[in-house]
């Protein structure tokens, strides 16, 4: 069966809201200072290229373990399905198609958000851990024929697995 690809952050949920909490939270955390605006701007870009900017010192690892604990402490309430995603899946669905949802959050944590708004019954598959080019490996491997992302990054790993890309 054919399979198309879906990112999840701002292609599927408005996880914006989320994020931002969650790096807010963990930089205060860490005694460090945060401009939400900053942060809502960069939405969609892995956390080890922001944390850098706000807490420089601490190391990846620490701060990303602070960032998952609130995100699904706090963060899964504050996901909010994005108008037309249900109807997308459930198109690609009913055309025959399996759904592969490959995202830079942990897989795990793909799964939770999938599973509070709500989509988790329409998706044969998640890849987890995964941005821009690094996407294409997992497209490749699942045999995505297109990916539909909201980032520059996804199209990039659309290409770079064959697959047509699909900008929202």
């Amino acid at each position: 069966m054919p399979v198309i690809g879906f990112d999840l952050d701002m292609t599927l949920v408005d996880s914006a809201d989320a994020i931002v909490d969650s790096v807010a939270h963990t930089c205060r955390h860490f005694g460090g200072t945060v401009d939400e605006d900053v942060v809502r701007a960069g939405v969609g870009l892995p956390l080890d290229v922001v944390f850098p900017d706000f807490i420089p010192d601490v190391p990846y690892a620490e701060a990303l373990e602070v960032y998952r604990a609130r995100y699904l402490s706090h963060g899964l309430a504050m996901q909010t399905l994005l108008p037309g995603a249900r109807e997308a899946l459930t198109a690609v669905v009913d055309d025959g198609y399996r759904v592969l949802v490959v995202s830079a959050k942990k897989d795990t944590h793909v799964l939770a958000v999938l599973r509070e708004v709500g989509l988790a019954d329409q998706v044969a598959a998640v890849v987890g851990e995964r941005f821009a080019e690094t996407k294409s490996e997992a497209l490749r491997e699942h045999s995505a024929v297109a990916y539909v992302g909201d980032h520059t990054g996804d199209v990039r790993g659309a290409i770079g697995a064959g697959a047509v890309a699909v900008a929202v």
